[in-house]
C-alpha cells in the first residue's frame, strides 16, 4: 500500500458528487436542528430579554433579523463566487453545483435584509425606501443573485451555464466591499456598524448576544438549505449515472 498517496485521497474524497451526496444527507438534519434551536434562543433574547432602545424604542428589535440577514447576504455571495471560481478554474463539477445551490438562499437573505430594512426605515427615516448608498448597493446585490440564477436557467448545457454564471459572480464580487464600506465612503442615512472587530460594540450585552445568536441561526439555516438543494442538483445532473440509478432501484431516493 502506498501510504504517501493516502492524504491526497482523503483530501479529494468528497470532491465527487457521488461521495458528497450521502454526507450532505447526514448533515442537513443536524444543521436544521441547530438552526431551529438557535433561532428560538435568539428570538427569545431579542423580544423578551433585550432592553428597549433609548433612542428608537421597540422598533429597533427588527435589527435582530435585519442585521444577520444582511451579513449572510454578503457572506453567501462571496462563498458562491469562490465556489464558482473553483469550478471555473479547475473544472470541478461539485464546486459549480455548490455555487448554484447557494444562489437562491443568498437571494432570500438579501430580500429579507431589504424588506426588514424598509420596515425599520419607516419609523427611523420616515420612509420605507431612500436611494441611500448602502440600500442601493444591497439592491444591486439582489439583482446579481437573480441574474446569476436567471443566466444559468437560460442556458441548457449545465457546463456552459456554470461558466457563464461564474463570470457574472466574479464580476459582482466588487459590490460586496461597496456595501460594507458605503457608510464610511459616503454621507448616508444608514447608521454605521454597531458591531466591529476593531472596537467595542455600541450596544447592550444582551442585544449583542441576541444578534450573534440570530446570526448563527441564519448561518446554520443557510448551510442546511444549501446542502438540501445541492443534493437535488446532484441528482438532477447525475441522473444518468449508474450510482443514481442504483439508488432509485433501491428506493433510497425518489
Amino acid at each position: 500500500m502506498n501510504t504517501a498517496a493516502s492524504p491526497r485521497v482523503g483530501l479529494f474524497w468528497f470532491a465527487s458528487p457521488q461521495t458528497f451526496f450521502p454526507l450532505a444527507g447526514k448533515m442537513v438534519p443536524l444543521f436544521s436542528l441547530l438552526a431551529a434551536g438557535l433561532l428560538l434562543a435568539g428570538l427569545y433574547i431579542a423580544f423578551l430579554v433585550a432592553p428597549t432602545d433609548a433612542t428608537q424604542g421597540e422598533s429597533y428589535r427588527i435589527i435582530f433579523i435585519h442585521v444577520p440577514a444582511a451579513w449572510m447576504s454578503m457572506f453567501l455571495y462571496v462563498v458562491m463566487a469562490f465556489w464558482a471560481a473553483v469550478g471555473l478554474i479547475f473544472n470541478t463539477r461539485l464546486s459549480s453545483m455548490m455555487a448554484t445551490a447557494i444562489a437562491p438562499t443568498g437571494a432570500l437573505m438579501t430580500f429579507l435584509a431589504l424588506w426588514t430594512g424598509a420596515f425599520w426605515g419607516r419609523p427611523t427615516w420616515g420612509a420605507y425606501w431612500v436611494w441611500d448608498a448602502r440600500l442601493t448597493s444591497e439592491l444591486i446585490l439582489l439583482f446579481l443573485y437573480l441574474g446569476f440564477i436567471a443566466l444559468q436557467a437560460a442556458i441548457d448545457d449545465p457546463r456552459r451555464a456554470d461558466k457563464a454564471g461564474a463570470v457574472l459572480a466574479l464580476v459582482g464580487v466588487v459590490n460586496v466591499p461597496i456595501i460594507y464600506f458605503s457608510v464610511q465612503w459616503w454621507n448616508t442615512l444608514h447608521q454605521g456598524a454597531s458591531v466591529s472587530i476593531t472596537r467595542a460594540p455600541s450596544m447592550a450585552t444582551t442585544m449583542l448576544w441576541g444578534m450573534l445568536i440570530m446570526a448563527l441561526a441564519f448561518w446554520m439555516y443557510s448551510i442546511a438549505a444549501v446542502l438540501h438543494r445541492l443534493r437535488s442538483i446532484i441528482l438532477d445532473r447525475e441522473r444518468r449515472t449508474e450510482w443514481v440509478r442504483e439508488l432509485l432501484r433501491e428506493g433510497r431516493i425518489k
